[in-house]
Parts: structure tokens; sequence; C-alpha cells
């Protein structure tokens, strides 16, 4: 958190409250804990409703609204394959050609059920884990400017694992300057009120049989990583949406991911 305060003190303090906001959105959204609510939610049996906190809730509702846009390339019940990935990057050991297959049966968004009027959610099939780790991290940094913004800084930069929110611009500048890597050298942006977010599928790699890598950003029609998908950078108001559609993105011919940009009033940085 970079924050423009005239009040040190009081901007520590603010910033303090924002980073015990983090850590209780990480509490109830990450995949890594295994007591939080998103694991949670993976324990309650095949179409049983699950009551989730109001945050969770609009999480997965923007997640569903995603895998909608996207027809299914970003999907947030990628999570058994993602499972399988890291055990496979801790150990060396691939993933099983039999395990990959019996995961790949739990991955599709559209059997996941939300109700809006009791906050609930159930799963239609078994053994589905949720994965919002391309979507969390930004509607986490949108959540968390809001704060800020409540408590009176209206100039701040967030920055949280390639995802980045803007407000207002530090002292003597026109916006906050980013640099965004590409093919060509560095592209910098300028941004005032707005997110950038990156993705890439070879930031992380786990052996495969055979020999090879595959990549952590998963292509739900085969259940692989990818490894030949391009950096994408993303830029709009929202980082939940950026965060999630440079993922999304990184995974589209480059035709449909710029009509799709267009669609959403998204601007993508080319590689």
């Amino acid at each position: 958190l970079v924050l423009v305060h005239a009040d040190e003190m009081a901007a520590r303090a603010i910033a303090g409250r924002a980073f015990a906001r983090i850590e209780v959105l990480d509490g109830i959204m990450s995949d890594h804990r295994a007591t939080s609510e998103l694991n949670r939610i993976a324990l309650a049996p095949v179409g049983q409703w699950t009551p989730v906190s109001r945050e969770l809730y609009e999480v997965l509702g923007h997640a569903a609204f995603a895998a909608a846009a996207t027809d299914g390339v970003f999907d947030h019940t990628v999570g058994p394959l993602t499972r399988l990935w890291r055990e496979a990057a801790r150990t060396g050991q691939p993933i099983t050609d039999s395990a990959r297959a019996i995961a790949r049966q739990a991955v599709d968004h559209r059997s996941v059920e939300v109700d809006s009027a009791g906050l609930a959610v159930r799963f239609l099939r078994p053994g589905m884990r949720l994965d919002l780790g391309a979507i969390a991290k930004g509607w986490i940094l949108d959540d968390v400017a809001r704060l800020l913004d409540t408590a009176g800084v209206r100039s701040m930069l967030l920055e949280a694992g390639g995802e980045v929110v803007t407000r207002g611009a530090p002292p003597g500048a026109s916006g906050w300057v980013i640099a965004v890597e590409t093919s060509r050298g560095d592209t910098l942006l300028s941004l005032t009120n707005g997110a950038v977010s990156t993705s890439a599928s070879r930031a992380q790699l786990a052996p495969v049989t055979g020999g090879g890598h595959e990549g952590h950003v998963f292509r739900t029609t085969t259940g692989r990583g990818a490894t030949d998908s391009p950096q994408i950078t993303v830029i709009g108001d929202r980082a939940w949406m950026t965060d999630a559609f440079a993922t999304a993105f990184a995974l589209m011919p480059p035709e449909k991911r710029r009509g799709l940009a267009e669609r959403l009033q998204l601007r993508i940085v080319e590689p």
C-alpha cells in the first residue's frame, strides 16, 4: 500500500486497518487455508446449500459473470486441477492421466448454484472445489480502495501479486506511473483512477509426464496448464475485472480477446 496523506501517523493507522481487512478477506477466500470459508464449502455434500458471507457471495457472482462472458475459459471451479498442479510442483512428480481425468469431471462453472436470497452456495457435482486465484486479489484491492477512500485517503497505489489499483496521483504528478513489460520494451502507463492486472501462464511451472512442464493457468477443455499463452496486461476501472479477464484473455485467440475487451470496456496491453 502506498498512501499519500498529510499526517503520517494517521496514514499508518489507516494502513493498519487496511491490512487487517485484507487478512479477514484472505481467511474467507484463500484456497490455501484449510479453514477458509472457501474450503469449508467443499466439505458439504453434493446438492446441499451452504451459507456464505456477503463478501464471498459477491465474488462468486463476479466469477460467474466472467465464466459466462468467456464461455468457460475463465472457470472458478478449476480447484481440483490446481490442487493436483500444486502437488506436482511441490514433489516434482507429474500429474497422472487418471488423476487428471477424475479432476476434470469436477470442473464446470455451470454446476455451481448461488442463492441470492439466502446467501448460500451448492455444488451439483461431486469433488468440486473453488479456486478464486484469478479474481479474489483484484476484488480485495477494490474493497480496500473503498475502505481507504472512506478513511479520507484520496491518493493511493495498491499492489498484490500482479494486480494494481490506483486513485488520485502522487504529489507533483498527473498520475501513478506503472511499467508493463512487453516484447517491445516497457510500456509506461499513467493512471489516476483505475486498475491494471497482468497474467502469464509461464510464471509458475510443474513437470508433466514425458518431460516438459505445464503452467498454473489451466485450459479447462484439456485439463492441462498452458505454457504457450502470452503475457497479457489488462487495464480497466475495477480490479476484479482486470484480474479475471487478464487470465482469460491469455488463453484466447487475439481476435476473440480484443472483441470481448471492447465490449467490456477494457484495454489490453499487447505482449
